[in-house]
């Protein structure tokens, strides 16, 4: 998506006489309005949606940099491990199933796990 800034630059008056039709045009066009205050840039408006998807791929971007660090720390493990891990959990579950002291409620079998 290419955005055109300088067509979307408006100064703080805009906002105090147009403030509906500049919502309208930031939720139809999904490009945000840059506010000036004094020739300088303030503030901008954004739809929501937008917002969110910044904000989600921020958070992405977070989570890869905390994998990224343990990666350089050594914290990483073999996808065999990690299948291992999981199958030791499913066949602990499945005993407290047969033996009637199962902490997780429902029908739980190991079958059932693998195929998900």
């Amino acid at each position: 998506m290419s955005i055109a800034l300088k067509d979307n630059i408006k100064p703080i008056s805009y906002i105090k006489s147009n403030a509906a039709a500049m919502l309208r045009y930031v939720n139809e066009h999904k490009n945000p309005m840059i506010i000036t205050q004094n020739g300088e840039a303030k503030a901008i408006v954004m739809d929501i949606e937008t917002y969110q998807q910044n904000e989600d791929a921020l958070a992405l971007l977070g989570i890869l940099r905390l994998a990224e660090d343990d990666a350089a720390k050594g914290f990483v493990y073999s996808v065999d491990e990690v299948f291992d891990e999981i199958q030791k959990e499913i066949d602990e579950i499945q005993k407290e199933t047969d033996s009637g002291k199962n902490k997780h409620p429902g029908s739980f079998s190991k079958q059932r796990c693998l195929r998900s």
